[in-house]
């Protein structure tokens, strides 16, 4: 596929990226941090007492960690299962479930502290006053975690409906481009055949077998290149050079084409058939219409972070009605232009002093091309 579809908002190799590698990230970090905290306010302190159980206050901390971390894992698998609901109820039975393990948590972290450093039943002399204490901080740690997998899920689902739409807008260009790439070829087959038909009625049959042929070579370049919507320049000069050919056994020596191309531009990305409309009316409206010699001018070159890409006829200046038959050409480059470069590529029509018309094409320099 085309890179539109490559860009970076695309991609989803980290597998850090993904909700449930966040999640264990987040628990192994935050219990192991929780374990720190309370490991220097609470244990740390106590060093310096008489009668001080270090084996006993450490047992009891990891079993508080362990208890909490369970917990935690449990809230967040439920949390993803009501995800998919309502904001308002996922809130509520979020936090309704979090304070309800807020209090598991405490009775776990009271029992074990009360059975490894007192030997005692966590019921036993119970005081409601120590029982609330503990378990302001059990419930606003399980808060914490809660708050946290919110912004991990929504998060995680903003990214995933800004991908889908990214993924929309891409494919609508996709087919933009698709679609007036196909206003191409048709035209251009027209006028060709258009002029087969006239060689044939003037009776100068060889030169219309020898159009037929280098027509069924150019479409076949055009099948086997041009799968894409993007190319390079160095192709397009090819599929313009083919085209030219055709036209040379039309005009004979009333046609001449010169090529003046940098060759840092050959692999510059460039929208497929950019320079065949541009050239047909070249030759259309400054060949065709000028009996004599007539010269054409392509050139191309790198301006700074740009492409510029001009096309010199030195027939007879456009007038109104000639400027309305570059029209289909002309706007279906701009357009095909805008929608790959975002709006950012100019398409310039313009009479130069020293006669003749000039075509300029200038978009963003861009060197890899990716096909099917």
């Amino acid at each position: 596929m085309s890179s539109l579809q490559d860009t970076p908002f695309l991609t989803n190799s980290s597998r850090f990226s993904r909700p449930n590698n966040q999640f264990w990230t987040l628990q192994i970090c935050g219990w192991v941090g929780y374990c720190v905290v309370v490991f220097l306010a609470i244990i740390r302190p106590q060093f310096e007492q008489s009668g001080f159980d270090f084996s006993g206050q450490m047992l009891n901390l990891a079993i508080e960690t362990l208890s909490g971390f369970v917990l935690s894992s449990m809230l967040w698998f439920m949390i993803r299962r009501i995800v998919h609901l309502s904001l308002r109820l996922t809130l509520t039975i979020s936090f309704v479930s979090a304070a309800l393990l807020g209090c598991v948590f405490n009775v776990i972290k009271l029992a074990s502290y009360k059975a490894i450093i007192h030997q005692q039943v966590w019921y036993e002399k119970f005081n409601m006053l120590e029982f609330g204490g503990w378990l302001l901080f059990s419930v606003a740690t399980m808060y914490v975690f809660t708050a946290i997998f919110f912004v991990m899920l929504y998060n995680s689902r903003l990214q995933k409906e800004h991908e889908m739409l990214l993924r929309a807008q891409n494919s609508a260009k996709e087919a933009q481009l698709e679609m007036l790439r196909y206003q191409l070829n048709p035209h251009f087959m027209f006028n060709t055949l258009n002029a087969i038909s006239t060689l044939i009625y003037k009776n100068e049959n060889d030169k219309a077998n020898e159009m037929l042929d280098k027509l069924c070579l150019f479409f076949r370049h055009s099948l086997e290149q041009k799968k894409d919507q993007q190319s390079t320049l160095k192709e397009e000069l090819e599929v313009m050079e083919l085209y030219l050919s055709i036209e040379k056994v039309r005009f004979a020596e009333r046609l001449n084409v010169s090529i003046d191309v940098e060759p840092s531009t050959y692999m510059a990305k460039v929208p497929s058939l950019l320079l065949q409309p541009i050239v047909e009316n070249a030759v259309k409206f400054g060949i065709e219409a000028n009996k004599s010699q007539g010269n054409i001018i392509v050139s191309a070159k790198r301006v700074k972070d740009n492409l510029v890409v001009n096309v010199f006829n030195d027939g007879p200046s456009p007038g109104a009605n000639t400027r309305k038959g570059f029209g289909i050409g002309l706007n279906n480059t701009k357009e095909r232009l805008n929608t790959m470069f975002n709006d950012v590529a100019q398409v310039e029509l313009r009479e130069c002093e020293s006669g003749g018309t000039m075509v300029s094409l200038e978009m963003p320099f861009m060197n890899e091309v990716k096909h099917a």
